[in-house]
């Protein structure tokens, strides 16, 4: 099974869903998927979430839908239950890791710190969430992690915006960047999917412009 960079090899920009109303979660999905955002990750805190992945999982095939905020062994069993294809954590317990290795999907586990990163490098885990990316020290801060620990790649996430995406996109290390500038909350409020379609095909193409002409993305097999 491929790992998560290379499931959606073609659109490194992630939106991070937070969905309130389960019913929105399908007409949602199908305008990230239009404007070429089909790597779609739904965060697990609400009470509709699960739904939404389900429905997404259902009714959108060409969605890549995974869950985002798993923190525990029984959030990953129930994401997976629900439809979701990948998943994603804050942060990275020893308790944790085995959870997200047995569900079966690929999965991203966060990590702020260069000794996180080590020690899920030795348990063979080389694909990351960079989290909270800006807060945690940006750009500067992931260029300095690619000499010393040149097999992780991130997903960071946290803080980015379309202005500062590129930037990320660029590292060698950086195969994806997670946000939600695409999904502003009054376009969200008003249901004006046209809106949220528009902004995912921005990102889009503010992803491809960041990738050099010539030099693939690194895709990490699953660990």
């Amino acid at each position: 099974m491929p790992g998560l960079f290379a499931l959606a090899p073609h659109a490194p920009v992630v939106p991070v869903v937070v969905v309130e109303d389960a019913a929105d979660a399908v007409p949602l999905a199908r305008a990230l998927v239009a404007g070429g955002l089909p790597l779609i990750e739904i965060t697990l805190r609400t009470p509709a979430a699960l739904d939404a992945v389900r429905a997404v999982a259902a009714e959108v095939p060409e969605a890549v839908v995974g869950a985002g905020t798993v923190v525990s062994a029984a959030g990953a069993a129930d994401a997976v239950r629900a439809g979701a294809r990948f998943l994603v954590s804050p942060g990275c317990s020893g308790r944790l890791l085995g959870a997200l290795r047995e569900s079966g999907v690929p999965f991203l586990p966060g990590v702020s710190t260069a000794s996180e990163v080590l020690s899920l490098l030795e348990e063979g885990v080389t694909e990351l969430k960079f989290f909270p990316a800006e807060a945690a020290g940006g750009v500067p801060y992931l260029k300095s992690l690619a000499g010393p620990l040149p097999r992780a790649r991130f997903c960071p996430t946290g803080g980015i915006s379309a202005a500062s995406a590129p930037a990320y996109l660029s590292l060698p290390n950086v195969a994806c960047v997670g946000g939600t500038w695409m999904l502003p909350p009054d376009a969200l409020a008003a249901r004006d999917w046209g809106r949220v379609e528009a902004l995912a095909r921005e990102a889009a193409r503010l992803a491809r412009q960041a990738v050099p002409s010539g030099s693939g993305r690194a895709r990490p097999s699953r660990p």
